[in-house]
């Protein structure tokens, strides 16, 4: 579901579509270039493969910061970015989660009989289109899990969606992103899903096809020293150069 940063809705705000991983870091970012910049800007966050639907569809988005290559690539392919100014902003890695208080032990190995190591469903981003759920299906089919995990899953439309189902304990277990645990006192994370198992986490930023003209300084300025320490601090790393 969107959500805004602000509750401002000048004709001149910058807006930005983003993957709903990056909600709290994003929201803070946005904080500090509006109090150095004096500029309004506007988020809406949900799934990345929701976002770019909408924005293919006319949204009026001025930024796409998404969870996966995928996504960004759709919309290159029907020219709704600027592909000039896309860049690898963050890289994140998954997790998996249990209800606080659980004793859950998970040995993510190949072997491993993940289908005897929990009870009851686990909690994932819709692996059939979200960014977050596609990374742990093509892990869980390289380790061999998948076949033993694919009646249990507990479908999200987003990975914070499915972060709240194991806080609720609506799930025994959860895959999530590492940054997506920060503070999240309900859960406990049981295991690292290890990155080779999956195509890299990366989180491009584009501006739109449409994109107003101050937008191209709020994706330079989230590219800077003062965004990177944001983003870092939250977990996410950093995989581009240091915009000049």
């Amino acid at each position: 579901m969107a959500a805004a940063c602000l509750h401002l809705g000048a004709d001149d705000a910058i807006t930005i579509f983003a993957a709903a991983s990056t909600t709290d870091t994003l929201q803070a970012a946005v904080k500090a270039y509006e109090l150095d910049q004096h500029v309004h800007v506007v988020c809406s966050f949900a799934s990345s493969s929701l976002l770019a639907k909408q924005i293919e569809q006319g949204a009026p988005a001025d930024l796409f910061l998404s969870a996966d290559e995928k996504w960004m690539d759709w919309l290159a392919q029907r020219k709704a970015i600027a592909a000039a100014s896309r860049v690898d902003l963050l890289a994140n890695s998954l997790v998996l989660i249990a209800p606080a208080g659980t004793a859950v032990v998970i040995t993510v190995e190949k072997g491993f009989a993940i289908g005897a190591a929990f009870r009851g469903r686990l909690a994932i981003a819709d692996p059939t289109n979200v960014p977050a759920g596609m990374y742990a299906k093509e892990a869980f089919i390289r380790l061999g899990w998948w076949d033993a995990l694919v009646g249990r899953l507990a479908p999200a439309a987003d990975v914070r969606a499915a972060l709240r189902l194991v806080e609720l304990g609506e799930a025994d277990l959860g895959v999530v992103y590492a940054t997506d645990i920060r503070g999240a006192a309900k859960v406990v994370q049981v295991a690292a899903i290890p990155q080779d198992l999956h195509a890299p986490i990366r989180y491009p930023l584009a501006l739109t096809a449409t994109a107003k003209p101050a937008a191209a300084a709020f994706a330079t300025w989230l590219q800077g020293a003062a965004a990177r320490k944001i983003f870092t601090a939250a977990g996410f790393t950093v995989p581009s150069a240091p915009a000049p």
